[in-house]
């Protein structure tokens, strides 16, 4: 069951996917982790910073967290620490998705669209959280934030993810729940889509962005006109 959308003159051929916070609702407990964590090693709050690094891969909140709180900050322990916290908190309760979220990569099959995910968490985290909530099996591909050398916003995952399906940037839906990622979307050249989350968008955001949703429905209605 095909579906189109035109952008620009240009068949929307894939989607691709951001993935903490625009598939899982989990931007907020890696807030909660990062806090507990701080709170364990005697840091001050380094949860409240979450909305600095939004979108940031290891090594680019590495280098915030060294600029922000000095070159003594504990980088390796507090991941570690993060990391366990982290798993503590959604073992016990859960990773929530995103409304509309399994709707829509389910959808995108029958819709014959190609889908891809581009997240900056680590492939090992990533893959945990797709196979566990039983969609890592619905993507075609994925670029992680391990094995790029530069975070959003710069276009380069973007950019990996086009290559990975064989699909030009302008004939992808980027969707992305965070500004770094839509600067990275657009600079790459897709058709960026945003679903805020913890950050709202401001003017020279929302000028980058092809539509904005409150959820991901909104792309499935997108989809169903």
């Amino acid at each position: 069951m095909k579906k189109e959308v035109w952008i620009q003159d240009k068949k929307i051929k894939a989607l691709v996917f951001d993935m903490d916070g625009l598939i899982f609702d989990s931007e907020k407990i890696v807030q909660r982790a990062w806090t507990k964590s701080s709170e364990e090693l005697g840091l001050p709050d380094v949860g409240a910073h979450i909305y600095n690094t939004i979108g940031f891969n290891t090594v680019r909140r590495e280098a915030y967290f060294y600029q922000t709180f000095g070159e003594s900050f504990p980088a390796d322990d507090f991941a570690v620490l993060a990391r366990k916290n982290f798993q503590d908190i959604a073992h016990a309760e859960g990773i929530p998705l995103k409304p509309g979220a399994r709707e829509l990569v389910q959808l995108a099959k029958e819709w014959e669209l190609k889908t891809a995910v581009a997240t900056s968490s680590r492939k090992a985290h990533a893959v945990e959280m797709l196979t566990e909530a039983g969609l890592y099996q619905y993507f075609d591909g994925a670029v992680y934030g391990d094995i790029v050398k530069n975070a959003k916003p710069d276009p380069e995952i973007y950019i990996a993810a086009s290559k990975v399906l064989g699909v030009e940037p302008g004939q992808c839906i980027a969707l992305e729940d965070a500004p770094a990622g839509i600067e990275a979307a657009y600079a790459a050249g897709m058709q960026p889509v945003m679903i805020p989350d913890l950050v709202a968008p401001g003017e020279e955001i929302l000028a980058m962005c092809y539509q904005c949703f409150p959820t991901l429905n909104g792309v499935i209605e997108l989809f169903s006109h």
